[in-house]
């Protein structure tokens, strides 16, 4: 890898070229831009060395209800950008908003320069100029996707997939492959919904508990949440109250088909490219293989459904019977779901399976793993549980409730009554202030979870430790140092930060790693929300007991609430990458930060 020979300010404002609104081709100026004014639903594919993008802005229409939207080309999602490894390729971005915007290829290794990200590796796209990522050859294949990193317009529709094709045979075979993107639509603009849950958190949430609501609690667990004020159903921000999920930018009543013949491998490629979202992916009466996450291979692993985290991507191999097959992609509060078929014949269409019931937090969600959330079913802890988590708090000087012994279970008032904002169990590295409203007391290791929801399903689910890699990569040299990172926030006040602190208190302090030092990384989420942390530039592995060299290399991981995971890293991509919760409205109320790679030969 060459040497950076300029500095990030220097490099921020390479890569644009002034571009007329006379160059963009006639949608883009506003003529013709959708179908009566309205933005094409659905993509096509672009490919070839040199591909043109065109930003504009418009009106949506799904399922009758219209809403702003910025659209790529003229359709939302945005084109398909097909690439192939080993070749380099022109990516010519214009942008006609009235406002700056970018592209982040998400996943894509790339230059950091290129990487996307107004104000840490380039200074964004003026309205009417043009920005030109000149990218190298492409140093991988897989599944990937794209989206503005400029204000919040990736959830007006400023999306789309990205594929880039094998050079040799492909590992993953397959007859037939689809992309299944997977997103939302809300009438309401991106900043109404800002002001909404900065104004109440719980805004969105219609599936609050009432006095006479029917979910599966006792007077006495009731009482519990409502003394900790806070929701058993509080599981996402902003619901299908506002959001219709989207399959390849249809919803529900309109959503695509993918034609199969019998006997046929079905190749799907799942992108979660939702701002706010989590799905649960199943297809009634059908076992899928995972064989990639994150675009990189695994070895496969059969499941009847799997929870794919906002920016996720799976690909799955499944062979469809009978004339179709419903591909259901649930939200994970069950307020909504995207859908989409596998029909053996066109208008072919199988059975919807009704919403499930919204699931609830348990006590493992509030930290309190240690303690046996099995408690959270029969209003108590058990005793053998009990000893494991006296253990656990008396360790980090908490005191456990004085009428509580091994042989007594602890009642769930007497948890209630426990200190869940004791900021003297963060280390010391955690800025304290209002911008934390709880301290998860017992965080553990959660990747062999399966996501909120999913724990008592009745058939097999995805987790994180069920992922190998399918060839083992190169470094397997044990990491020179560790680091733990805190995921803080609180919730009624819409804050989130990464060890107390908002982006905006550590922009000039990123994370510095030497270049091609290895890292290990302790996430620990403090919070009763899961948050899917992205790194941009670089490739993790998940520390979750696979053998060494056969971890799965990711680039988003999902920190269950209350819990932990870590990864180990490479630092092997100079320059300035962002780092961020991929949840739209966190990343944008500070839970974001900045990881600074020294350049190869600079001194650590």
């Amino acid at each position: 890898m060459s040497k950076l020979t300029v500095s990030r300010r220097q490099l921020i404002g390479t890569g644009l070229v002034g571009a007329s609104a006379l160059a963009a081709p006639a949608w883009a100026r506003g003529g013709d831009i959708s179908h009566g004014g309205i933005l094409r639903q659905g993509f096509d594919e672009v490919s070839g060395s040199n591909i043109d993008l065109t930003i504009a802005a418009g009106q949506r229409m799904v399922q009758g209800r219209k809403g702003h939207g910025v659209a790529v080309n003229g359709s939302v999602p945005g084109p398909l950008v097909r690439l192939r490894e080993g070749e380099p390729v022109k990516l010519n971005v214009t942008n006609m908003l009235d406002e700056d915007s970018s592209i982040h290829w998400h996943g894509l290794l790339v230059p950091f320069q290129y990487d996307g990200v107004p104000g840490v590796s380039f200074p964004g796209i003026r309205p009417g100029e043009r920005f030109v990522y000149d990218l190298p050859p492409i140093r991988q294949a897989g599944t990937y996707w794209w989206h503005s990193h400029s204000g919040m317009q990736e959830q007006a529709g400023h999306y789309g997939p990205l594929i880039i094709d094998p050079a040799g045979p492909d590992p993953i075979q397959a007859d037939r492959e689809y992309v299944l993107l997977l997103s939302e639509f809300t009438p309401l603009h991106p900043h109404t919904i800002m002001t909404k849950l900065k104004q109440g958190e719980g805004y969105f949430n219609y599936q609050q508990t009432t006095a006479t609501d029917d979910y599966p609690m006792n007077s006495e667990q009731r009482r519990m949440w409502a003394r900790m004020r806070m929701m058993a159903t509080d599981i996402i921000d902003v619901t299908g109250s506002t959001y219709t999920y989207l399959a390849n930018g249809f919803g529900p009543k309109e959503g695509p088909e993918f034609l199969f013949n019998k006997g046929e491998r079905i190749r799907l490629r799942i992108i979660n490219g939702s701002a706010m979202s989590f799905f649960n992916v199943r297809i009634p009466g059908a076992t899928m293989n995972v064989v990639a996450a994150d675009g990189l291979p695994v070895r496969p692993v059969p499941v009847q459904e799997f929870q794919i985290g906002t920016a996720e991507t799976y690909d799955v191999v499944v062979e469809p019977v009978g004339e179709a097959m419903t591909i259901v992609a649930e939200s994970m509060d069950r307020s909504g779901m995207a859908l989409a078929t596998l029909a053996s014949r066109p208008g072919a269409r199988a059975s919807v399976p009704a919403l499930r019931d919204p699931p609830l937090l348990t006590m493992a969600d509030m930290g309190m793993s240690g303690m046996n959330h099995g408690g959270m079913d029969d209003g108590a802890i058990e005793p053998d549980a009990m000893k494991q988590g006296e253990a656990d708090h008396s360790a980090m000087g908490h005191a456990m409730p004085k009428s509580t012994t091994a042989s007594e279970p602890m009642s769930i008032m007497e948890m209630s009554s426990m200190n869940m904002r004791d900021t003297s169990l963060l280390p010391p590295d955690v800025k304290v202030g209002p911008g934390i409203d709880m301290v998860a007391m017992n965080p553990v290791d959660r990747m062999g979870d399966p996501g909120i929801g999913l724990e008592k399903i009745g058939h097999r689910v995805l987790t994180y430790k069920d992922l190998r890699a399918l060839k083992p990569h190169e470094d397997t040299r044990p990491p020179s140092r560790e680091m733990e990172i805190h995921l803080t926030g609180n919730m009624e006040r819409y804050m989130w930060s990464f060890d107390g602190q908002k982006f905006t208190a550590v922009s000039d302090d990123p994370i510095r790693f030497a270049y091609n030092e290895r890292v290990r990384v302790k996430l620990v989420n403090n919070t009763m929300m899961a948050h899917p942390i992205h790194l941009h530039g670089l490739f993790f592995e998940l520390m979750n007991g696979a053998p060494v060299g056969f971890q799965p290399q990711k680039n988003v991981v999902i920190v269950q609430p209350g819990g932990s995971a870590t990864f180990d890293l490479t630092a092997n991509e100079e320059g300035d990458w962002a780092f961020h919760c991929h949840l739209l409205y966190h990343m944008h109320s500070g839970m974001f930060q900045i990881v600074t790679v020294a350049p190869e030969g600079a001194p650590a």
